[in-house]
């Protein structure tokens, strides 16, 4: 009985020692001999007294685990732990190694200091002439005389070059004409819209500079999205086996159900997209290659749209407040430089301070209010779900890098309709990147020479001097190197090639004048 007693009060103290190692003699039973207990542990000995309550022995047991192991808790452990160390390993911030990239306070110092340092030499200019550029005069006379502004009627006559291809390839979808036959009519509609607007700029004396770069530029715009829409109806007619099925409305600009706030939109095929809610979407939308099925955004965001309008209102003041100090110092350049025509009077026009660094700013401004601001206003306006319009292009290290990432949309026509072509053709791939430069060069010169009715070619040369440039960049500058190499063509080439055209500008008309 006594060992049945001593059994029960031990499985009793067994809950309440648990975490705590047991100690446990081996001696003789009260009746004389050796045994186990049922739970595999020796005895205790005889002549260790065993308590008559089990209750007593639990309040034995909590007190000796009071006094010998406390519980800490993980939060007084952590306490511990950090009194007793303090270093883990470990790199500075500065070292590539971290892993840290957010320089956001650098990069506000970094404006901090260009303003302040800029400041002393804007208000001078500001002072001692005046606001030379006054966009309030620039609406109050634009609203004074419509009429005499030919740019934006120059614009809506681009109607007419949409609907011929709309029709051309509503013609070939149905096989009223031939291939060939419709081949010859892009010919003649993408000829007529490059050379129509830049003689109607030629010939019109009442188009300004500024007027004639934003017709040329919607024309340029409008050529590349028609040559896309042309390239891809051609290889949906070559991939299509089935009859041309009764025309539908389009997927790139559909009639929108709503479910739950969302549109809920439907998977077009050839020819159903041929009509002009679909052209005109792809017109306006944010991209200059064409598909069938744009990827769209579910809603609408009203917030995100406030913000990039806000966006463009500042940096559009931004800009004017930079021109008010590069006019001045373009102003007084130009007649010293006209006169002596030496080398003297180019050098202080190339140091940072008076063109470059305004010059720089209004690029760099520029990119931000139209690759950022403008096409995500538009693009969250027509619910266009790409919004790749850029990539970190800042971080280039070759001048090649560079092209292929500050202008997304351009860059995916060339290699789409264009580069990808030539390559398929057998050509070699240093030929066909020449091609593209060339291209661009030819652009970058229509862009400038007609507006400004002169024709220096200095965009031209400047775009293919990239071409060398890219090689030696690519071939010797790495790293760190390489993006300062990249950083130090745009930031002087630009305002080069920008003083070029100004000073001949000038001479043509006001030297002639004078």
């Amino acid at each position: 009985m006594y060992q049945i007693s001593e059994m029960v009060d031990r499985n009793d103290r067994v809950p309440m020692m648990t975490g705590r190692t047991r100690r446990s003699t081996i001696g003789p039973t009260p009746a004389g001999g050796n045994s186990k207990q049922a739970n595999g542990s020796k005895q205790s000995s005889a002549g260790e007294k065993t308590p008559s309550h089990p209750s007593h022995s639990n309040g034995k047991v909590k007190k000796e685990k009071q006094v010998h192991e406390p519980v800490r808790t993980p939060q007084e452990r952590s306490t511990i732990c950090e009194r007793l160390s303090c270093h883990v390993l470990q790199e500075s911030l500065l070292s590539s190694a971290s892993g840290y990239s957010n320089y956001r306070g650098i990069l506000n110092w970094c404006v901090v200091m260009l303003v302040l340092s800029n400041a002393r030499l804007f208000l001078e200019n500001l002072l001692k002439y005046g606001i030379l550029v006054d966009p309030i005069q620039v609406v109050s006379l634009f609203l004074k005389d419509p009429y005499s502004w030919p740019a934006p009627c120059l614009v809506i006559v681009s109607n007419v070059f949409i609907m011929a291809a709309l029709y051309t390839e509503r013609k070939l979808s149905v096989g009223t004409i031939s291939e060939m036959t419709g081949t010859f009519l892009y010919l003649v509609n993408l000829t007529t819209l490059l050379c129509f607007p830049s003689a109607t700029v030629l010939t019109l004396t009442s188009m300004t500079p500024a007027g004639g770069v934003f017709a040329l530029g919607v024309y340029t715009i409008l050529f590349m999205k028609l040559y896309s829409y042309k390239d891809v109806n051609m290889w949906c007619r070559e991939i299509r086996h089935t009859k041309a099925r009764t025309l539908t409305r389009s997927h790139s600009c559909p009639s929108v159900a709503q479910s739950n706030g969302s549109a809920v939109h439907s998977h077009v095929s050839y020819p159903g997209n041929l009509t002009h809610r679909d052209i005109y979407y792809f017109v306006f939308a944010p991209t200059l290659c064409y598909e069938l099925n744009f990827p769209r955004s579910p809603r609408i965001r009203k917030s995100f749209l406030l913000r990039r309008l806000f966006e463009m209102v500042r940096c559009t003041n931004l800009d004017v407040i930079l021109f008010q100090w590069i006019v001045p110092t373009i102003q007084n350049s130009m007649k010293p430089f006209q006169v002596n025509m030496n080398i003297r009077c180019l050098l202080p026009l190339l140091s940072p301070l008076p063109q470059q660094v305004p010059n720089h700013l209004i690029w760099l401004i520029f990119f931000y209010w139209f690759f950022h601001s403008s096409m995500n206003f538009v693009a969250e306006l027509m619910q266009f779900g790409d919004r790749e319009f850029y990539r970190d292009w800042w971080n280039s290290e070759t001048v090649t890098y560079f092209w292929s990432n500050w202008n997304i949309p351009v860059h995916k026509w060339c290699l789409r309709h264009f580069y990808k072509p030539i390559m398929r053709r057998g050509v070699n791939k240093w030929v066909a990147q020449t091609a593209v430069f060339l291209v661009s060069a030819f652009f970058h010169e229509y862009l400038v020479s007609v507006p400004l009715k002169m024709f220096r070619l200095w965009a031209f040369m400047g775009m293919m001097s990239q071409i060398p440039l890219a090689w030696f960049v690519g071939r010797f500058l790495r790293g760190n190197h390489g993006n300062a190499a990249v950083w130090i063509s745009l930031i002087i080439g630009q305002p080069v090639a920008v003083l070029m055209y100004v000073h001949d500008y000038y001479v043509i008309h006001y030297m002639s004048q004078s």
